[in-house]
């Protein structure tokens, strides 16, 4: 085998390492996909849906990933002529019009009679005799007032929660093809399949609010969004392209926008240079063995698109996106820097410390090198890692009321019934998780509606429900699961059943093959390897207990939940913490003791932080507060408040902790 084909396979399992493996990738489009259309559905009488896109999306796990997302207006509609009207009876609907517009760009114009919300009324102006939706004022009244921690930029609400990365943008949808994109349709013949093009333009596209900078009207325009068909495409790459394509990215977040302006080169371009590569069938083959070879036919084609100062839009190639940025000193400066690059060859990946850190083991040592291998120990523990943290990080369906509550069992069981057959496994794993989430919160909502009714019967009959559903959910859950029925059973004072179930979570608890943060050793797959994921998951996982702003679990930690400044917030809470907090609430008036060991136990934990995740380290010394506090260690509880202010503000506890303080100075 040739040294560039043993180098390609090389990145190419670097790639795999970094980027994820085919059967990684497919995961976490599977599970995001399931929870997209889960919430569309929750959502279906809501006059909006939200659709997920970015490199998230995608199916890229970076740390510079974003969480993007179009917000699409469902009572509205764009139509390209007027007798695509028939058939809309409910929506308000806009004509198209591009004939003053740039290639891609559109103004709206309003089609009455309409029925508009103020804001949309407001983001109206008239124009010869007719009146248009301006995009400039539609940011202007759907983006404002915003976040505190976020800005506009373009057509997206941008900013920074929690520590994610995200941009949202409301969106008009169109369930027609672009007439200026139907040449796409024609040069498709060899990529992508015909089933993924039939059902891109039967999905349409979605307008955008911003305007082309060289527009007559840039004010009012709106850019054509091709979201959806993008992400049908990335979703159709093989595994070869899928990696050229995020090595392109790594290429230009680690190397190119450190030594150029920002802004002249997005991630956007890349995902378009390797469109126009697979559909001109430049490489016949895609195969790991010649991943080098596609990366440089793909950076020359981005290279020529810089000398030349055009990026064809890969859906509308009129649509020049380099039109106003690729001039003067940047195009040149940007060039130079990207031809010094490809000059330097194969020795350019060595600038990314992405694959350096990979590749000089190789370099050093090239016979005793070994190849990744898919069917190891270790990669078991590394899947299951990524999968469990994907079940976590997508186990979040906000549910303010019981009323909410039941709707949601009941699209998730008509949904799954439905449709169960065209899952995947890892699909029925989320529903499966969903659904715990989705009966712990019903249960605890269900617990306060009923907790002031005088008729003892229907009081009994509403506990008998909750039990049965916590028992159900520990049952199908993490093993952390449980702690939901303790803190039912503290909170409603059956602490001998509080008890015998904190007892069984502490043998489980204390289990070495646990995984929790993304962490496990050998003994995990010698305990459960080779069983289901469903197995896995409710023997040997455990995960963050999260607690609802607007829902009442335990008295010690509504303070928490009630000033946390967020309608929709939630308490993420180690389960190791939380563990001991109930052992130590449900033993201290009975064993003192147990009580004293809990709390010491406790404060070993926070301090050293070992079974903490490092955003959750404010709540947890906030915890370690409130039980030092009940046992009288005032000084002790007065310590940890501090802590927990000095903490990253994850929870946004301030409030909280100063009232807490404020309870001991008195």
């Amino acid at each position: 085998m040739g040294g560039v084909q043993r180098m390609s396979e090389l990145v190419f399992m670097v790639l795999c390492r970094k980027l994820g493996t085919s059967e990684q990738v497919t995961m976490r489009r599977d599970i995001s996909d399931f929870r997209e259309m889960m919430i569309s559905s929750f959502e279906a009488s809501k006059d909006f849906h939200v659709i997920l896109s970015g490199s998230h999306k995608e199916g890229f796990r970076l740390d510079e990933s974003d969480r993007d997302a179009m917000i699409s207006l469902d009572n509205y509609r764009v139509i390209w002529n007027l007798p695509q009207t028939w058939g809309y009876h409910r929506h308000t609907l806009f004509l198209s019009d591009c004939s003053e517009s740039p290639p891609g760009y559109t103004l709206l114009q309003l089609l009455l009679p309409a029925k508009l919300t103020t804001k949309i009324w407001k983001s109206c102006f008239n124009m010869y005799g007719r009146y248009y939706l301006s995009s400039s004022k539609f940011r202007q009244n759907m983006l404002f007032p915003s976040r505190p921690d976020s800005h506009v930029h373009g057509p997206c609400r941008s900013g920074n929660f929690k520590g994610i990365e995200f941009d949202d943008a409301y969106c008009i949808p169109c369930d027609f093809w672009p007439p200026s994109a139907l040449a796409w349709i024609d040069r498709s013949y060899s990529w992508p399949s015909p089933g993924v093009i039939d059902d891109i333009i039967r999905k349409g596209c979605h307008f955008v609010a911003i305007g082309h900078k060289l527009g007559n009207h840039e004010e009012n325009e709106w850019r054509i969004s091709f979201a959806y068909a993008e992400q049908q495409l990335v979703y159709s790459m093989n595994h070869c392209q899928f990696l050229t394509y995020g090595l392109l990215k790594l290429i230009l977040k680690e190397i190119i926008t450190k030594n150029v302006a920002e802004g002249l080169l997005s991630s956007y371009h890349m995902k378009t240079a390797v469109f126009w590569v697979i559909q001109q069938n430049v490489i016949p083959y895609w195969y790991p063995e010649n991943l080098l070879e596609c990366f440089w036919v793909c950076f020359k084609l981005l290279l020529q698109c810089v000398y030349e100062g055009v990026c064809p839009n890969f859906f509308i190639p009129k649509n020049n996106m380099f039109l106003t940025k690729m001039v003067g000193k940047s195009q040149r400066e940007l060039f130079l820097e990207l031809h010094g690059l490809y000059e330097k060859g194969i020795a350019l990946l060595q600038q990314s410390y992405s694959i350096r850190s990979f590749t000089v083991d190789f370099f050093c040592n090239p016979r005793q090198w070994i190849p990744f291998n898919q069917q190891s120990e270790d990669w078991e523990i590394e899947f299951d890692s990524d999968l469990f943290r994907e079940i976590c990080n997508n186990d979040a369906i906000f549910s303010q009321n019981l009323h909410r509550c039941m709707h949601l069992l009941r699209s998730m069981e008509y949904t799954i019934n439905l449709r169960l057959k065209n899952y995947t496994n890892y699909q029925i794993l989320m529903a499966q998780k969903l659904t715990v989430t989705i009966l712990q919160s019903t249960a605890f909502l269900l617990h306060s509606r009923c907790a002031n009714i005088i008729k003892n019967k229907k009081m009994y009959k509403a506990d008998k429900i909750s039990c049965y559903m916590l028992k159900l959910a520990a049952k199908l859950g993490f093993v952390s699961d449980k702690l939901y029925l303790v803190m039912y059973y503290y909170k409603t004072f059956r602490h001998i059943k509080a008890r015998k179930i904190l007892e069984i979570a502490n043998i489980e608890f204390q289990e070495p093959y646990l995984m929790y943060m993304s962490d496990a050793d050998d003994i995990y797959t010698a305990e459960v390897g080779g069983q289901s994921f469903s197995t896995k998951m409710r023997r040997a996982v455990v995960g963050d207990i999260r607690l609802s702003s607007n829902i009442h679990y335990i008295d010690e930690l509504m303070q928490e939940q009630r000033l946390m400044g967020q309608i929709e917030g939630t308490i993420h809470i180690s389960p190791f913490v939380m563990l001991l907090m109930l052992e130590f609430l449900c033993y201290r008036q009975f064993d003192k003791q147990i009580a004293a060991v809990a709390i010491y136990d406790l404060k070993n934990i926070v301090a050293e932080g070992d079974f903490i995740r490092p955003c959750t380290r404010d709540i947890c010394w906030q915890i370690l507060g409130i039980c030092q506090q009940l046992q009288g260690d005032l000084w002790g509880a007065l310590e940890s408040y501090v802590e927990a202010v000095k903490e990253f503000p994850f929870h946004n506890l301030k409030n909280a902790t100063k009232l807490r303080i404020q309870s001991i100075d008195k």
